[in-house]
């Protein structure tokens, strides 16, 4: 029994040990695993409404996993912290835009995943996601409106894929090119 707990233990040691020598190995498969999530998250958020909480804490988990291994455990204490920031600021800015227009602009679900991307690109690359999404929502929209779909203040856009998107963007281009 001690036994089987001690190789358990090696074993664990010696894939930290090998997650150590290979930095470049987490980035890839992580930045892997956010394109799967995404895709998911969008296609859940176009068909039903809604991003799942579960997702988002995925999203969440597998962005601070990420960065404990690579940056160890106060880098994942800084990206978290970063995380919650985010998500409390935007949910402040969806407190404040129901106050002032009675509806609700931004989903609560696009809250939750706003903080989540906010482990995975820090508060240097919230400008560039939320620059990315906003664009190509409004090219979605001009698509739509040349389609000949009556696009008014009261239409409905999912804006979840576009957040994905835009975190998919500005994390691949924090993996190039590391200052945003």
């Amino acid at each position: 029994m001690i036994w089987s707990i001690f190789l358990q233990s090696a074993k664990i040691e010696r894939a930290f040990f090998l997650l150590n020598q290979a930095p470049g190995m987490v980035v890839v498969i992580s930045f892997g695993l956010l394109c799967l999530l995404s895709a998911v998250l969008a296609w859940i958020d176009i068909r039903h409404g809604i991003i799942p909480d579960w997702l988002n804490l995925t999203i969440a988990g597998a962005g601070l996993s990420k960065a404990v291994f690579i940056g160890g455990p106060l880098t994942g204490l800084e990206a978290a912290c970063e995380g919650a920031a985010i998500g409390a600021i935007f949910w402040l800015l969806r407190r404040l835009y129901f106050a002032f227009r009675e509806v609700h602009g931004l989903g609560l679900g696009d809250v939750k995943f706003l903080a989540a991307a906010g482990i995975w690109v820090g508060i240097a690359g919230l400008p560039m996601l939320l620059l990315v999404a906003a664009l190509t929502a409004l090219a979605c929209a001009a698509v739509m409106q040349l389609a000949g779909r009556q696009l008014t203040g009261q239409t409905s856009l999912s804006f979840g894929p576009f957040l994905a998107i835009g975190l998919l963007f500005a994390a691949g281009l924090q993996l190039h090119w590391p200052c945003c």
